[in-house]
């Protein structure tokens, strides 16, 4: 969430951000501000009347004191008219309230100055570009058909048991996952990640805290636990961002706690709405999937450059598995709806000869530490600040089996794995058998 303060102190600059992120968003901005005039419109006709009756009742007891009971009873009848009166306030200004907050978590978060302007993917300029794809002397297959030629893949399996959009592997497939996912943390851990294993299901205001909610409630998966009269929403995660930038809500840190540093292996899962007829073979876009995340909490001035580091950390692992890669700044019209500066990271997929989306990397500034109330404090007797939270997939695991296969494969149709990998899996080969 934005800072409605600044946002009312200089209201252009905001405007020009948020237009540079769609047009539609500078239409959103001024009825946010329109709402917040009103409100603060009602706060003052509320806290006038509170000073009223206030001031009145003072006057009560000065009377009383002095046997002046006519004035006590005359005084008595406008506290009386005052309360009535700002009963009706109050709860306009409860609704007015809660009008502004709907509105402000409904804006995005404004882009860092430094995000190239554009309109959508088209225009994300390419930062780097590591390693060379591989000369194939055959024509190479997708991993889709490439794992179930191997027998490590089962989609018939998986759309038997639940539908379209789910992948089932199994066999040495389902020992690539589990090895990838150790490999992935080791190597996270190496370079200061605590690791978490957190729960799956989360309240409603823990997915509000990250944006989640209610901007993509349609992507979501929820429960309903009943226990008599008692009932609870409880949302499936759809990273675990959610979870390990939620683990500091409501909290003040100390100063040298930060930057925190943390990953998790997590299964996420989507509903991926909107996504009809895209990317629909394979692993690339599932309701379920396995993703190793990287959340930094860090002090307001550290953030851009922990964005650096955080996205180095997601880029060594496609190094070390010597997978050919690019990173690309995401410009103001595909950014995330909680970034501020974004870097999408795009392993080689050999069979569509194209890089495709495994990682993207995320300076949030204090837009989602606002939401969840989360602060540190410089000094002891200083006042709390908002901290800055960042986010990165470290990276997902499923688009990494599928691109080691993909790129590690050979004209038998079976795949040689990166040497790093070979200590996890216990193997240096997969082989149909």
């Amino acid at each position: 969430m934005n800072d409605l303060s600044a946002l009312r102190k200089d209201p252009a600059a905001a405007r020009a951000a948020l237009t540079s992120r769609h047009p539609r968003w500078a239409e959103a901005l001024d009825a946010l501000l329109k709402l917040d005039e009103s409100h603060r419109a009602v706060l003052k006709e509320v806290e006038d009347l509170r000073a009223k009756r206030n001031a009145s009742s003072q006057e009560i007891g000065k009377a009383k004191a002095s046997k002046d009971e006519a004035r006590a009873q005359a005084l008595m009848a406008e506290v009386g008219r005052l309360k009535a009166e700002m009963g009706s306030k109050e709860a306009a200004l409860a609704e007015a309230e809660k009008a502004v907050r709907a509105a402000a978590l409904d804006l995005p978060n404004l882009p860092d100055a430094g995000v190239p302007v554009g309109k959508d993917e088209t225009q994300n300029p390419v930062v780097r570009v590591c390693g060379e794809p591989r000369t194939l002397d055959f024509k190479p297959l997708d991993h889709q058909t490439l794992g179930e030629r191997l027998g490590v893949l089962d989609f018939a399996a998986a759309a038997k048991l639940s539908g379209s959009r789910f992948a089932l592997w199994k066999g040495a497939g389902a020992r690539l996952i589990r090895s990838l996912g150790n490999f992935l943390l080791d190597h996270h851990a190496k370079n200061g990640y605590l690791e978490v294993h957190p729960p799956y299901l989360v309240r409603p205001e823990v997915m509000e805290g990250t944006g989640q909610l209610p901007k993509f409630e349609a992507d979501m998966y929820k429960t309903v636990n009943s226990d008599g009269e008692k009932s609870q929403t409880l949302y499936l995660i759809s990273t675990s961002e959610i979870v390990l930038t939620n683990m500091v809500r409501d909290e003040i840190l100390p100063p040298e706690r930060l930057p925190l540093k943390m990953t998790a292996f997590t299964p996420c899962f989507r509903q991926e709405a909107g996504s009809y007829g895209k990317d629909v073979r394979g692993v690339i876009r599932n309701h379920q999937f396995d993703k190793v995340e990287l959340v930094w909490i860090t002090r307001p001035e550290d953030s851009l450059a922990a964005l650096e580091t955080l996205t180095a950390d997601a880029e060594s692992v496609l190094a070390a598995l010597e997978l050919p890669y690019r990173t690309i700044h995401l410009c103001t019209g595909d950014m995330g709806f909680s970034s501020r500066k974004t870097y999408d990271i795009e392993v080689w997929m050999p069979a569509e000869g194209k890089y495709r989306e495994i990682s993207s990397c995320s300076d949030c500034s204090d837009f989602q530490a606002r939401r969840m109330s989360a602060r540190f404090r410089r000094e002891a007797k200083g006042a709390p600040e908002l901290v800055h939270t960042l986010n990165g997939s470290g990276v997902a695991v499923g688009r990494l089996a599928a691109a080691v296969m993909e790129n590690f494969q050979q004209a038998d149709g079976s795949v040689v794995l990166p040497r790093a990998l070979v200590p996890y899996f216990g193997a240096g080969t997969i082989a149909a058998v």
